[in-house]
């Protein structure tokens, strides 16, 4: 199972986890795991119930994933960035009982515990020094690991296609037969060391960074965040021989890395989240001398499908081949198979597919259709098999590879009393993918400017939700049903 995932192909003494000056080895981890299973089960927590977990790249986070799991709960990691609205809805919509918060977190936010009790209405687990020293205490003796592995492991939450928050309910199956697809398609194996710098709350960095290297006995390097200085220094001299990043990661270790470093050790470089611009593409392989491996994936896949062959032709612009296992296809609007070269939705299945989403059947039986994951992303596939996404959700916005929603965030400006109309797209950014952009249009004789809009915003949204650019119009360009062409936007930037 996933609370147990290493349990296949590690030794006792190798080392799981480099954290900071620490190092975890897979026995001290296995300990780490049980204990807090075993804690977990004492407070009450039962199969099935879930547990929010709030908490930075850190071994914890690793610890209460699993210790969770392993138990028979169900976890939900959420985004780091959240509001305490957007916690609330989370919580009240999976009907969490328990939350797990990183003592950092409560720094961070100026919050108590008892204070944040009383905001969300459950109890709240705090990981500190004392909670350490509290679980390592702890009996283990007669704990029975969770068996089932077509239960569900996992909540995920996604906006989906209609800005509404979802949870994607992932099974232990999913993340297991997904973590094996990643690690054959990028033919990992203990001898491999990984740089963890990903948000760990995220589908594609708990898989690909946590789970894939655990279930190959492999080593993780965690860092607390992005910084370019300390990612270039790490993979000079810790032996790193795989790294996950997004786009934007590539470009700035590129600029940061005037005195181009050499990492002798990497193997691999893998890009995730939103496509890979070209450009970078060339650069990254003409310095550093190693293929990046361009692939897909979402969080309704637990969440890769595809990659760029480790070994073999890698094409750039391509999210390359189906993993071992998954099946794809590009079809038209009646589900009809498309030839060679035409563009459709891209459809998968696979036994990595989520079983649904939680108490929406609806949504779920619109994204599932006879066993394949309607994606929503406009692909191709050429001669060889190689996919190509040609244009992704009509309206999604990937910010650093992290999914926004227009319709979320013209929601909540329609909530403000000075604003008639409004609409958001996504614009190109070499950096960060996308950004977000909102275009307004004020109710008669208001006045009203970005700073003051933007304030309102933060407020009730997460910070890379907030449009970076707000554009006061006259009126929005509509068709003649009366909705707003967005398409007409983008063509006027």
């Amino acid at each position: 199972m996933v609370g147990d995932i290493y349990k296949k192909n590690y030794v006792g003494n190798r080392i799981a986890i480099n954290f900071k000056e620490n190092s975890i080895s897979y026995e001290q981890l296995d300990k780490k795991v049980l204990a807090f299973a075993a804690y977990l089960k004492k407070l009450g927590i039962r199969n099935g119930d879930r547990v929010v977990l709030s908490c930075p790249n850190c071994p914890e986070f690793v610890y209460s994933y699993l210790g969770t799991v392993r138990g028979g709960a169900i976890i939900v990691p959420i985004n780091l960035l959240l509001t305490m609205g957007e916690i609330q809805y989370i919580v009240n919509d999976c009907e969490a009982k328990y939350m797990i918060v990183h003592q950092n977190i409560l720094k961070y936010a100026n919050i108590t515990q008892d204070m944040l009790e009383k905001a969300l209405g459950i109890t709240i687990i705090i990981i500190d020094e004392k909670f350490e020293q509290h679980i390592s205490e702890i009996s283990t003796e007669g704990l029975e690991s969770f068996s089932d592995e077509n239960a569900v492991s996992t909540f995920l939450y996604t906006s989906g296609t209609t800005g509404k928050q979802k949870a994607v309910m992932l099974t232990h199956k999913n993340l297991l037969v997904n973590a094996e697809q990643c690690r054959a398609g990028l033919h990992a194996n203990h001898e491999d060391s990984y740089l963890c710098v990903l948000p760990m709350f995220h589908a594609f960095a708990f898989t690909a960074c946590i789970l894939m290297p655990l279930y190959s006995g492999s080593t993780i390097t965690i860092m607390e965040s992005f910084k370019p200085k300390e990612v270039i220094e790490t993979l000079g001299t810790k032996e790193i021989t795989i790294f996950m990043g997004v786009p934007s990661m590539y470009a700035v270790i590129i600029k940061a890395n005037k005195e181009h470093i050499s990492f002798p050790k990497l193997r691999i470089g893998v890009c995730g989240g939103s496509s890979l611009p070209i450009e970078i593409y060339k650069q990254v392989k003409e310095i550093y001398k190693v293929p990046i491996i361009e692939g897909y994936g979402l969080t309704e896949a637990s969440p890769a499908a595809t990659f760029n062959p480790t070994y073999g032709i890698q094409k750039p612009g391509s999210i390359g081949l189906p993993l071992k296992g998954i099946e794809c296809k590009i079809v038209d609007e009646e589900g009809n198979e498309l030839p060679t070269g035409e563009v459709g939705e891209l459809i998968l299945r696979g036994e990595n597919i989520m079983l649904g989403y939680y108490n929406d059947p609806e949504e779920t039986a619109r994204t599932l259709k006879g066993g394949w994951l309607h994606t929503g992303d406009m692909a191709k596939m050429d001669e060889e098999g190689y996919l190509y996404i040609v244009d992704r959700k009509k309206d999604m916005v990937n910010v650093s590879g992290l999914n926004v929603y227009p319709r979320e965030i013209e929601e909540v400006l329609y909530q403000f009393p000075k604003v008639h109309e409004a609409a958001v797209i996504g614009v190109p950014d070499k950096l960060r993918g996308e950004y977000v952009k909102a275009f307004v249009v004020l109710n008669e004789d208001e006045e009203c400017n970005s700073k003051e809009l933007i304030q309102f915003l933060s407020d009730r949204l997460a910070s890379y939700k907030i449009p970076r650019e707000i554009e006061f119009l006259q009126s929005l360009p509509k068709n003649s049903t009366g909705k707003i062409m967005k398409k007409v936007l983008r063509e006027q930037l």
